[in-house]
């Protein structure tokens, strides 16, 4: 795993769940969105997200199994998170992943937003691009890169790449995505972060073995 390019500044300006939740309310009252581009489109796509985002927060129930994984991490970690206000996968994703680092009290998330830290963004691209929600794990003591998760559940990023490859019209495309998200309930992310979590904790502490509940 290369060396991490998120730095202890990067932390220091980084947001918890909480405040970007409250940051997304505020630039809606005013019409806008994060980033640059305030467009009704893009003001749109985020008022649809903040719906998104409270029905995955309702509909994600973490399993016994996630649960013990969580409370057996036994160092500190922080999952920084690369993300935007207007994007529709981090929407998906982004209130299960809270919910899963909430479950341990060693564990804690952190929001950069993508186009105000894009030397961190650029070290962790997908096929070449900066796609996000980006989790990239680290050692709280030493900000190690202990793994990376994103842009999307690999059975959606998969849907994705083969729906750019047919050239789906943009609609029937998003349309897709989304069915895929509210059918699915946040469960393959859930599978997804019970292989890594092990891992990541294994890198974390190489001395003792993970022990699982």
């Amino acid at each position: 795993m290369p060396n991490t390019t998120i730095t202890h500044e990067h932390l220091n300006r980084a947001i918890n769940y909480t405040q970007y939740r409250e940051m997304i309310d505020m630039l809606l009252a005013e019409q806008k969105t994060t980033g640059t581009n305030h467009s009704t489109d893009m003001v749109e796509y985020t008022r649809m997200n903040l719906q998104r985002m409270r029905r995955v927060e309702k509909t994600t129930v973490l399993d016994d199994e996630l649960v013990n994984l969580m409370l057996s991490v036994q160092e500190k970690m922080v999952w920084v998170v690369l993300t935007e206000a207007w994007c529709g996968d981090a929407a998906q994703s982004l209130p299960a992943i809270v919910k899963i680092a909430d479950a341990s009290p060693l564990v804690e998330v952190k929001l950069l937003l993508r186009d105000e830290n894009l030397d961190a963004m650029d070290g962790y691209l997908t096929n070449g691009g900066r796609s996000i929600p980006k989790l990239i794990a680290l050692s709280a003591d030493t900000l190690e890169v202990l793994g990376t998760w994103g842009p999307r559940p690999e059975p959606v990023q998969q849907l994705f790449l083969d729906m750019k490859a047919n050239d789906t019209p943009y609609q029937e495309f998003v349309e897709k995505l989304h069915s895929w998200y509210a059918k699915d309930r946040s469960r393959t992310l859930m599978q997804e972060f019970k292989q890594l979590i092990p891992q990541w904790t294994k890198l974390l502490n190489p001395q003792n073995q993970f022990i699982q509940h």
